[in-house]
């Protein structure tokens, strides 16, 4: 499909700078842009590629001003990157949905299936299943006893969904995701060996969740491991039991959380970041790549680095000690030389 620069700028609220009948059909990034794409420009750091790219779009803030002259027409918007997502989501609405359940795939009597749903191929629906509508179900996805799936939900193939779990609506769960596996439970025993706490708990994941690939989210020991409205988690994450994530926050890769750890509204964790068991983590709480929890943190809004956490700007000044180390223990060891020097002329006078 092809869009002209006014039809874009329409939809956007934006203003044209430049030939408002130019079209495209693609998009790209700015510094390899080609005819008929549209890209834009957020990060200034990527301003020099605006005046070589061969885009013939570029989505840009209204504050921005041209230090020289361009070739692509400009659409001016109050934030390019929200314009931006906003025009991908327009695009993927338009992708065809698929419907119908495949000849292969193994869907109990017992469980129910919501109108326009699609369930691929060597799927498996078990006993008392509900399938909410408009449902895309790939190829391989396992959905257990008793699992409760809202509309508009997303699994993609080989997504595994144990007994009982719950996920609301307009949820994205990606390749490989295991949703419900048990938590891990196990006690000591006097002759040094491990016994199984069964873990009869569940896995609740709100509305609006989108969950990377090959993610890991545990059913509690009792209760519900709990993911809250408009979570998202990166590929590679482990949440573990009893684990409960507050509304709107975002996890990086390799992300782990230990049982029972509590996490608050708004956080974000960047990737190898993690969180002790039991710990609570207070709204708006932001961790650095690496960066682990072993205390609670209490004060909402805070930024921390290392592990243990320590906050932003007493770790950076810290840093600079750390990275200065070297020089300083030269400068120590000439300090130790200069007074044993004046030393042995104290004692020969």
């Amino acid at each position: 499909m092809e869009f002209s620069a006014q039809q874009i700028a329409d939809y956007l609220k934006g203003k044209v700078v430049g030939n408002p009948e130019i079209k495209v059909s693609n998009f790209s990034k700015i510094e390899e842009g080609v005819p008929g794409t549209l890209t834009f420009l957020s990060n200034p750091k990527y301003t020099e590629y605006i005046y070589t790219t061969q885009a013939s779009i570029v989505l840009v803030n209204d504050t921005f001003e041209p230090k020289q002259e361009l070739k692509p027409t400009l659409i001016k918007v109050k934030n390019s990157y929200d314009a931006l997502a906003s025009l991908l989501s327009l695009v993927d609405s338009y992708k065809p949905k698929k419907s119908g359940i495949s000849s292969k795939a193994c869907v109990s009597e017992k469980a129910k299936i919501g109108e326009n749903a699609y369930v691929g191929a060597y799927t498996c629906i078990e006993d008392g299943a509900v399938i909410g509508k408009n449902a895309q179900i790939y190829p391989q996805v396992y959905i257990g006893d008793n699992v409760r799936i809202g509309d508009n939900v997303t699994l993609y193939p080989g997504v595994k969904i144990y007994n009982d779990c719950v996920i609301g609506n307009n949820c994205m769960v990606h390749a490989g995701t295991v949703i419900g596996s048990d938590g891990f439970g196990f006690a000591p025993t006097a002759d040094g060996k491990y016994d199984k706490i069964p873990q009869i708990g569940i896995v609740v994941i709100e509305d609006d969740v989108e969950i990377g690939a090959n993610t890991t989210i545990d059913r509690s020991t009792m209760g519900a491991t709990i993911i809250r409205r408009g979570v998202k988690i990166d590929n590679l994450v482990q949440i573990a039991h009893n684990v409960e994530v507050g509304e709107d926050t975002v996890m990086a890769a390799q992300s782990g959380f230990a049982g029972s750890a509590k996490i608050g509204k708004h956080c974000m964790f960047g990737g190898q970041s993690g969180v002790v068991g039991h710990l609570t983590v207070a709204d708006g709480t932001m961790l650095a790549a690496k960066c682990g929890v072993s205390n609670n943190i209490k004060e909402p809004n805070h930024m921390y680095h290392g592990f243990p956490h320590v906050e932003a700007k007493t770790f950076q000044r810290a840093f600079v000690c750390f990275r200065n180390f070297p020089a300083i223990r030269n400068q120590i060891l000439e300090l130790e030389k200069e007074v044993a020097e004046l030393k042995k002329k104290l004692e020969h006078n």
